[in-house]
């Protein structure tokens, strides 16, 4: 079962065993994988991520461990495609709230789940969603 989203730089932290993850969102998603459940992450996320390896943000590296993760057997994180119900529920997104459209794609997933978002990003933690940081 998907218990969270996300947010892109959740991911490429978590999968780097980066510090600038809190540790409240790596308890949560450790205590995700105990659980047998999963994190799901927007298709967006991969765009996103090509994107900062092109602007010399990230290595490349990160991506490759991303799809090394997402194809294990039981893997924590689960591919989200932007579908319809999300383009739907992107409608439910204050546009001025969250004004970059990667952040109201992953809240809008998120929305239509009705799961949290594991985000630092601000305009997210504000926007009245359910996060997690």
């Amino acid at each position: 079962m998907i218990r969270a989203v996300a947010d892109t730089h959740t991911v490429i932290w978590y999968l780097a065993n980066d510090a600038r993850l809190s540790f409240v969102a790596r308890q949560s998603m450790e205590a995700i994988d105990r659980a047998d459940d999963q994190i799901g992450l927007s298709s967006i996320s991969f765009v996103e991520m090509v994107y900062l390896i092109e602007k010399g943000r990230i290595p490349a590296q990160r991506f490759t461990e991303l799809a090394t993760a997402l194809a294990a057997p039981y893997s924590l994180l689960v591919e989200l495609p932007v579908d319809l119900q999300v383009a739907r529920a992107l409608a439910r997104v204050d546009v001025q709230q969250i004004p970059d459209m990667p952040d109201r794609i992953i809240a809008a997933t998120a929305l239509h789940l009705n799961v949290p978002v594991i985000s630092r990003d601000g305009k997210i933690r504000l926007s009245g969603l359910t996060t997690i940081w």
